[in-house]
């Protein structure tokens, strides 16, 4: 009976095996099928996906110089075809990309409180290109909310600007990066201080180099920020902003969808948890780290601890001076701020394009996918992304073609 059993299912599959083969593709109805949905599909992806991204600037010699030294802000962007979603990229993004190798110089500085800064540095003592570290280009790196100069997209940016011979240092905020906290006070997107330290404590030991910094996600926030108040007073002669958060409001009530809240909101969050647990005997001084650890969403756990931290009477007062487009028209120097319009991180609706045409330093970059500092590109995405070739092409063209932007 077993044996019956067993003649009976191989000839059952024998049979349909053949059956499949000759009268789906045999007949030509399944090929068909298959050619007729990749017909239609690439179609749809040609008319609907791929696009040029929209450049928002006011000044017409501002984009005359993108055009020419940036000129993939003009072309168009072709998402990764089996994953261009905005969500989907976002969650891929870490897992897809590769890690190139970076061998980092780690320096702790002091602050004005007491505490300390962990700042990574790429030196590029092997550049060819400047052979001299005293004029060597420096580009300073911010990392998204509880990112350090660990994540992969810090790294691409350190690899494409080794290439073109430049010098890196990575921006990690306090406690994130594996040093002690000295005193009971780590970060937020709208508290400068830090920022201005770490600048001029970069530009004081190379003066003579010259020094732009770009921003991701939370870093982006930071960094305009900075720049909103410094207006013209700064080191820095440009900057480029990658997936901010430009009215926290609409990000965190973006967030709080609740597919958003589950995918991300309260990863989130945990990681915010898990990077102050580290530091609970110095914070548990002024904090109830208990009530803390209960948070569930980041407004939440901003509600409790950082407006707490750096002194705001609500919540809403800390959103509203960490939203950058409060702050976007007093920015003093050029900067190139790329958003993908389907980033549940910062919503289309919340990308400030008329302040942006009211300032003629300001260009924003909109792609119609690529999420949150997603932009893969390519079959499969493992190495540069569109994010990257931006990066990589707006660096150079300020380092080495400036001057044709800074007397606008």
């Amino acid at each position: 009976c077993a044996m019956d059993w067993q003649v009976l299912t191989r000839e059952l599959s024998l049979y349909l095996e053949n059956q499949v083969r000759v009268g789906f593709f045999g007949s030509g109805v399944g090929l068909s099928l298959v050619l007729g949905f990749g017909v239609a599909y690439a179609c749809y992806y040609l008319n609907s996906i791929a696009k040029k991204p929209q450049l928002v600037a006011s000044n017409d010699r501002f984009c005359r110089f993108l055009e020419e030294y940036c000129p993939v802000v003009t072309e168009t962007y072709y998402p990764t075809i089996w994953c261009w979603e905005g969500r989907v990229q976002t969650l891929l993004r870490p897992f897809i990309t590769s890690r190139p190798q970076v061998q980092y110089r780690n320096e702790l500085i002091k602050t004005a409180d007491g505490g300390q800064i962990s700042l990574d540095w790429f030196d590029n003592n092997d550049s060819s290109h400047y052979p001299d570290a005293s004029t060597r280009p420096t580009v300073l790196l911010l990392p998204g909310l509880t990112g350090t100069s660990k994540e992969s997209y810090i790294l691409h940016m350190i690899h494409q600007s080794e290439t073109l011979g430049y010098r890196c240092v990575v921006f990690n905020n306090r406690g994130i990066a594996g040093e002690e906290l000295l005193t009971p006070r780590t970060y937020c997107a709208a508290n400068t201080e830090d920022l201005e330290t770490v600048i001029h404590h970069v530009h004081s030991l190379h003066p003579s180099a010259p020094l732009m910094a770009a921003g991701v996600s939370m870093g982006g926030m930071l960094l305009l920020n900075y720049l909103g108040k410094t207006g013209r007073d700064t080191p820095l002669m440009a900057a480029a902003i990658f997936s901010a958060g430009w009215n926290v409001f609409d990000s965190v009530e973006s967030l709080e969808k609740p597919l958003n809240w589950l995918l991300f909101n309260y990863y989130l969050t945990t990681c915010l948890q898990s990077s102050i647990s580290r530091h609970r005997q110095m914070l548990e001084k002024l904090f109830d780290m208990d009530l803390v650890m209960k948070a569930r969403t980041v407004r939440e756990f901003d509600k409790q601890f950082t407006s707490v931290m750096f002194g705001y009477r609500s919540i809403d007062d800390y959103y509203e001076d960490a939203s950058p487009c409060r702050k976007l028209k007093s920015v003093g120097i050029p900067v190139l701020c790329l958003n993908s319009v389907d980033d549940v991180f910062s919503p289309a609706h919340a990308i400030p394009v008329e302040t942006a045409k009211q300032n003629a330093n300001v260009a924003l970059v909109l792609t119609s996918c690529g999420g949150h500092i997603g932009f893969l590109e390519g079959i499969w995405p493992r190495k540069c992304t569109y994010m990257d070739r931006v990066f990589k092409q707006f660096v150079q063209a300020v380092f080495e073609h400036g001057n044709k932007i800074f007397s606008m």
